[in-house]
């Protein structure tokens, strides 16, 4: 059992927070939005606190899921800073999605204030949240990632420390990478087959047993030959982590072709107003230019 904050209750944060608590964790959460605390509270015990520095003060680990760069300098500096109120020694740990380079400032500002930062990005989605069964990759020391790590287990199926700060963004950017790359090939064989008259769920039921096996075609196929894409992991998100990913690439010389051309058909997507559309909703744009 610790004392630990958790920053953000969003759909990750939300179950994620849920998990530490029902591991015997004593935990005070924050939200931008007050009322989101308080139903946390209201179901899972705890406190709600005011600010991020509230929360975090004492605790030996802080969580964080929000939304991007700005949002996570947001919740730890500044006066009502989780930096500000935590205790010597305390470890910050940072699951979201963002880039390398707001990692390794953490970092650093945290080591001047005694305290430890790894940024820990997060895999598998709202249902992993859910579940307890996310993928996380971390950057940072050791030593305090093999603290943290046992508090991270509450929620997670798989946890590693993939090198110094910055290295947990940066494997998730290799994910995402992937993720889009599959995403559009499946979107591709779902049009295919239902163009050559075939069942796309036979065919897939078929395929998913070789090679051409994958998350996204057991969990989406389904979703995508019914034309269904009001849930899941929104567009607008898949388009701001491609983002970090192509603007890191432009920096370290990797070629992204594919994941530039991905990148702009979700840009055809926000366009036809499919923003908050689960990312399966590129097999939208093969039937439309069919028509």
């Amino acid at each position: 059992m610790a004392n630990v904050a958790f920053l953000g209750l969003g759909v990750m944060g939300a179950p994620m927070a849920g998990h530490l608590a029902r591991h015997g964790n004593n935990v005070a959460v924050y939200n931008r939005t007050t009322e989101k605390a308080l139903k946390w509270v209201a179901r899972h015990g705890g406190a709600a606190a005011p600010n991020p520095r509230e929360a975090a003060h004492g605790k030996d680990f802080v969580f964080a899921c929000v939304g991007d760069d700005n949002d996570i300098r947001s919740v730890t500096l500044g006066a009502d800073g989780a930096f500000a109120g935590m205790k010597a020694g305390a470890i910050f740990i940072d699951h979201t999605t963002a880039s390398a380079d707001v990692a390794r400032e953490l970092s650093e500002i945290a080591s001047a204030k005694g305290l430890h930062f790894i940024d820990a990005p997060v895999s598998g989605g709202q249902a992993g949240a859910e579940n307890g069964a996310l993928t996380v990759m971390c950057g940072g020391e050791r030593e305090p990632y093999e603290l943290a790590e046992n508090a991270i287990a509450a929620f997670a199926k798989s946890c590693r420390l993939m090198g110094p700060s910055g290295a947990g963004q940066l494997t998730k950017m290799v994910n995402q990478i992937c993720i889009g790359g599959l995403v559009q090939g499946l979107a591709e064989g779902v049009a295919f087959a239902k163009a050559a008259g075939l069942d796309p769920h036979a065919v897939v039921d078929v395929i998913s047993k070789g090679a051409a096996q994958s998350w996204q075609m057991e969990n989406r196929h389904k979703t995508m030959a019914a034309g269904e894409f009001e849930f899941g992991f929104a567009v607008d998100w898949m388009r701001k982590d491609l983002a970090i990913c192509l603007n890191e690439a432009r920096r370290n010389g990797a070629k992204l072709p594919v994941t530039a051309l991905v990148d702009q058909f979700y840009a055809q997507v926000q366009a036809r107003g499919g923003g908050r559309w689960d990312t399966s909703s590129l097999v939208a744009l093969l039937e439309h230019n069919k028509d």
